[in-house]
C-alpha cells in the first residue's frame, strides 16, 4: 500500500510519512488464517481491526505485574473512562503473555530473555499488520543494571549492543548467522529525553545498552553458581564496555531493536538502573525504593503518550 501522508501535530520531527505496520514475510499473503498462538488470538476467531485498529502506541516490558500496572496507570493518566482496576487481559487464554487495551496504548508482558521477548514481538508485529495500525511507536520498559550511573537512572537506548559492543543482533536461521543492525530511533529517544527535561523527576540519559544472554556469568556477575572470573576481570571488562559508551545492561534490547528496525517501526527502549555495577552486583535496595524505580520509565512514556496526543502542551 501507498504511503499516506496525515497531517501530524505541527512539530518538524512529527512531520513523517504514516503507514500501515509492515511485516516482513510473503508467506503470511497466501495463509487463510494466522493463529497468534501465544496470544490466544487469530485473524479468524478475533476481528482484529476492530480490536486493535487504533492503537499508537505499543509497551512491553518483563513482568506481568508490571504491565498489568502500568496498563492501569495510563488509564488514570489519559483519563479515560471506566474503572482502571477492571481492565481485562486480552490474552487470558493463554499463561505466557498478558495483554491490556487501554484506549490507544498496548501493555504486554514479554518475560526474560531474547527467546521470549522474540516470540512475544513475531506476534505483536503481525497483529498489528493485521490490525492495520498506523504510526505505531513501541517502547520496552524495564529495569536493567547501570554502567557508572547512580541507582534510579533513567537510560534511553541509543544503540543496543552485543557482548563485543557492536551495534548488530545475530539470528542463526536455517543454520546460518543472519547479522541485524540494532539502531534505534534517535527522534523518539530524543523526545524521551525533552520529556525528562520538563517532568524533572529522576535523571535520565542516552546511551548504548548491552544485550545479554544471562542474569549471571554473561553480566560479569560475580554471584552466580558459576563464575570462571575474578573481581578484577569483571572490572575491566565493564570499564571497557563503559568506553565503548555502555551505560546499562540488561536481556532483551538487541533482539526488539533489530525487530522493529526491520520491519520499519520507530521504538525506544527505557529502562532504569537498579544499581551500578562497578559498585557490586546483587539488588540491595529496599522494596519500596525499587517500585519507585521501577514507575520512573513509565512515567516517562506516559509523558510522551500524552504529548503525542495532545493531552498536555
Amino acid at each position: 500500500m501507498a504511503p499516506i501522508i496525515l497531517n501530524c501535530m505541527g512539530n518538524d520531527h512529527n512531520d513523517y510519512i504514516k503507514q500501515l505496520v509492515q511485516v516482513k514475510n510473503p508467506n503470511l499473503d497466501t495463509m487463510e488464517e494466522d493463529i497468534l498462538y501465544h496470544f490466544s488470538l487469530g485473524t479468524k476467531t478475533h476481528n482484529l481491526p476492530e480490536m486493535f485498529g487504533d492503537i499508537k502506541f505499543a509497551c512491553v516490558g518483563g513482568s506481568a505485574n508490571r504491565m498489568k500496572a502500568f496498563a492501569q496507570f495510563i488509564h488514570k493518566e489519559l483519563e479515560l473512562p471506566g474503572n482502571p482496576e477492571e481492565i481485562i487481559d486480552i490474552c487470558e487464554g493463554t499463561d505466557r503473555y498478558c495483554m491490556y487495551k487501554v484506549g490507544p496504548v498496548l501493555s504486554i508482558s514479554h518475560g526474560m530473555g531474547v527467546p521470549s521477548i522474540s516470540i512475544m514481538l513475531h506476534e505483536l508485529i503481525k497483529l498489528l499488520h493485521h490490525a492495520q495500525c498506523r504510526d505505531v511507536v513501541l517502547f520496552r520498559l524495564g529495569t536493567s543494571g547501570g554502567v557508572g550511573l547512580a541507582p534510579g537512572t533513567v537510560v534511553v537506548t541509543d544503540k543496543a549492543v552485543d557482548y563485543s559492543f557492536r551495534a548488530q543482533f545475530e539470528q542463526v536461521v536455517l543454520g546460518k548467522v543472519i547479522t541485524r543492525s540494532t539502531e534505534l530511533d534517535e527522534g523518539v529517544a530524543n523526545e524521551l529525553l525533552q520529556c525528562s527535561s520538563e517532568l524533572q523527576n529522576f535523571p535520565t540519559v542516552i546511551g548504548n545498552t548491552m544485550c545479554t544472554h544471562d542474569f549471571y556469568e554473561g553480566q560479569g556477575r560475580l554471584d552466580g553458581a558459576l563464575c570462571s572470573f575474578s573481581h578484577e576481570e569483571k572490572l575491566e571488562y565493564l570499564r571497557k564496555a563503559y568506553d565503548a559508551g555502555v551505560r546499562n545492561i540488561e536481556m532483551e534490547s538487541t533482539v526488539f531493536a533489530a525487530m522493529c528496525r526491520v520491519c520499519g517501526l520507530k521504538a525506544a527502549v527505557v529502562c532504569v538502573a537498579l544499581l551500578n555495577r562497578f559498585d557490586g552486583d546483587q539488588i540491595t535496595s529496599s522494596h519500596d525504593v525499587l517500585v519507585e524505580y521501577q514507575q520512573r520509565p513509565q512515567v516517562l512514556v506516559s509523558h510522551f503518550i500524552k504529548k503525542r496526543l495532545g493531552l498536555i502542551v
